[in-house]
């Protein structure tokens, strides 16, 4: 009848930083992390690993984002790199682009920027390379009626 949850690793938690807690710098991780207080700088998981960050309502990240689970319920101003799922919570507040695999957006979450899915071809100067090119090429001429 109930069945046991399996034991999901991106819900799995390794490092809490307190409501109390400020960090001013870079925050490379690996495994879970879970975010109460404020990060002044980026915060990355170890190329590879499996990572997942969550920051909570009273969460602040003040740079940018690069996990491949990112659980948002507090805010983060940058860029979010959720490689594999991003879920943004009702109170979560994004003034940056969200670039992700999947997304997850609860009614409430704001965002000041462009979401960005993974597979979307953009260069890292913010246009499409297969769009047509920003330079005017040299006009090719219609063809001439046959008749």
């Amino acid at each position: 009848m109930f069945k046991r949850r399996e034991k999901n690793s991106a819900a799995r938690i390794d490092t809490l930083i307190g409501r109390g807690a400020s960090v001013q710098g870079d925050v490379e991780f690996a495994g879970g992390l879970h975010l109460d207080g404020r990060i002044t700088g980026s915060v990355c998981a170890t190329a590879g690993a499996a990572a997942s960050l969550s920051v909570s309502e009273h969460g602040v990240v003040e740079g940018s984002v690069r996990a491949p689970h990112v659980v948002l319920n507090g805010r983060v101003n940058g860029d979010i790199f959720g490689t594999e799922r991003v879920v943004l919570g009702a109170k979560a507040r994004v003034r940056g682009n969200v670039h992700y695999g999947v997304i997850e957006m609860a009614l409430g979450a704001e965002i000041s920027g462009k979401l960005v899915p993974r597979n979307h071809k953009e260069s890292p100067e913010g246009r499409d390379p297969s769009a047509a090119p920003a330079e005017p090429q040299d006009p090719v001429p219609p063809p001439e009626p046959q008749g």
